[in-house]
């Protein structure tokens, strides 16, 4: 059979192992899980938290998705996804090169062998150029960075946040990512997070839990009182979030297959059921529905299945779908409320319960629910399944649970560490004086320009304006005239 025209020796940009099907989903790919990050969480993040704090919410998220890729290119792609330096991280390098990067993606830890020495699974070589293989792994590192920003949200000093972020990149998330992805023990002993359940949402629920604890509350007025100050903009980033998921889990994978397609399905199912469930919840027990609660049952949702989507059968996708918008409903709204130590810990969006628990009921529900056929198409570990397939099933309920006690762990150990060695130099929350004022104390900047905000007028402020004050109106209570010298 003749070789097609567009994969011909003289096409040298169009090499024989490229499949540019796989390739371009998987830029595609990238893609949407990159504008979950910026705009989506950038938007989410800027209209959730109160007014005071839309402009620093925003930038936080949109400093962490530049400050990660540039770490990410010059030594951490291959500490999650290089050769081994330890059992659970890899070799750190850059990612800069033209041969590195024009050649076919590899993962060279992956090969897999029985406990007799012979192989069990070759090395994962999918048919995509390795510069789309590093993009699209950064945009799951950028992605967890910006979700644990929202433990921290209104307080954290945005010096000791710009120092937070490399660090914890390369001490913690590579740690992670090499163990269940990378070819650390935990993949080769079988653990299953099929696209970020526990390398993404445990570890920055769990982590941004902890650096809640550490940096200190916000201002016990903020605490109070705290409401979103745009609900249609927020509404906007969900969106992006959601729709960006088909993405985050169609493109784990590595190419256009059919674990890719069952993977979207599960995705868009999980994340309706649980939104459906929670604002029932909602309804049932607060009287009415409530648009950050169904935001938040979404979220719960699209993290729940993300260990399992494309491992598990629809009907169990709605099963994950019932218990994530239920399970982390119940911590959020009673225990948190019950327990002194989820009372004194300010984790301002909730990112414990939304990420943690939804990620480690997701990982252990994968445990018993993932499809013997499905496990065959995708994972290194030949016979996987989940504890109601029976045959072994069990062992996976128990390494799922072990991963997660690993990845939790670590995350608890390094996060504190690595505050405890910025706070000797920066101070890890802000001062009162600038947590009063909000955005225009710390960037000199305010999200909304809108005249009468509960303001008087301040000409010292505004350059060389002059303001005449006229006499009110006889007929309007309103504002006073304005004449303006240009």
């Amino acid at each position: 059979m003749a070789t097609p025209t567009a994969y011909q020796e003289h096409y040298p940009a169009s090499p024989g192992w490229l499949n540019k099907g796989d390739n371009a989903w998987q830029l595609t790919a990238a893609t949407l899980v990159g504008l979950q990050s910026m705009p989506g969480l950038v938007i989410l993040y800027a209209s959730i938290v109160k007014k005071k704090w839309a402009v620093n919410s925003a930038f936080m998220a949109l400093y962490a998705f530049a400050a990660v890729l540039i770490c990410w290119v010059l030594v951490c792609y291959r500490m999650a996804f290089g050769d081994e330096l330890l059992p659970f991280w890899g070799k750190g390098g850059p990612a800069l090169g033209q041969k590195f990067l024009i050649d076919q993606a590899k993962v060279p830890e992956s090969t897999h062998y029985h406990r007799n020495g012979t192989l069990e699974s070759p090395t994962s070589e999918p048919f995509i150029a390795m510069a789309s293989l590093v993009y699209f792994q950064f945009t799951f590192a950028a992605i967890t960075m910006i979700l644990l920003a929202g433990s921290v949200l209104g307080r954290m000093n945005i010096k000791a946040w710009m120092a937070f972020v490399p660090l914890w990149l390369v001490f913690s998330y590579t740690v992670g990512a090499f163990s269940l992805w990378g070819g650390g023990f935990l993949y080769h002993w079988g653990v299953i997070d099929y696209s970020g359940g526990y390398v993404i949402h445990l570890s920055s629920g769990v982590a941004g839990f902890t650096a809640a604890y550490w940096v200190g509350p916000r201002l016990k007025s903020d605490r109070e009182r705290f409401p979103p100050n745009n609900v249609l903009l927020m509404l906007a980033g969900a969106g992006l979030l959601w729709m960006g998921w088909s993405g985050f889990n169609g493109g784990a994978p590595y190419a256009a297959n059919v674990v890719a397609s069952i993977a979207v399905l599960n995705t868009n199912i999980c994340a309706a059921t649980s939104l459906l469930v929670w604002t029932c919840l909602d309804v049932i027990f607060f009287g009415k529905p409530s648009v950050v609660g169904a935001v938040q049952g979404m979220m719960t949702g699209l993290v729940c299945i993300t260990p399992g989507a494309g491992l598990v059968q629809s009907w169990a996708a709605i099963v994950m779908g019932i218990l994530s918008g239920s399970i982390p409903w119940v911590t959020m709204m009673i225990l948190h409320k019950k327990s002194s130590l989820l009372q004194k810990v300010d984790d301002t969006l909730g990112v414990f319960h939304t990420h943690a628990v939804a990620g480690l009921l997701g990982g252990l529900l994968t445990g018993l629910l993932a499809e013997p056929q499905l496990c065959r198409l995708l994972l290194p570990v030949t016979n996987s399944r989940g504890a109601f397939y029976g045959g072994g099933g069990g062992v996976q309920f128990l390494k799922q649970l072990v991963g997660a006690l690993f990845v939790a762990g670590w995350n608890l150990v390094s996060t504190t560490l690595i505050l405890l060695a910025i706070q000797l130099f920066i101070p890890l929350r802000m001062p009162d004086e600038q947590l009063e004022i909000g955005d225009d104390a710390v960037h000199g900047e305010e999200a909304y320009a809108l005249w009468g905000d509960g303001e008087k007028y301040d000409p010292t402020r505004h350059g060389s304006l002059r303001v005449d004050k006229a006499s009110p109106s006889p007929y309007v209570i309103g504002a006073r005239g304005l004449t303006i010298d240009l």
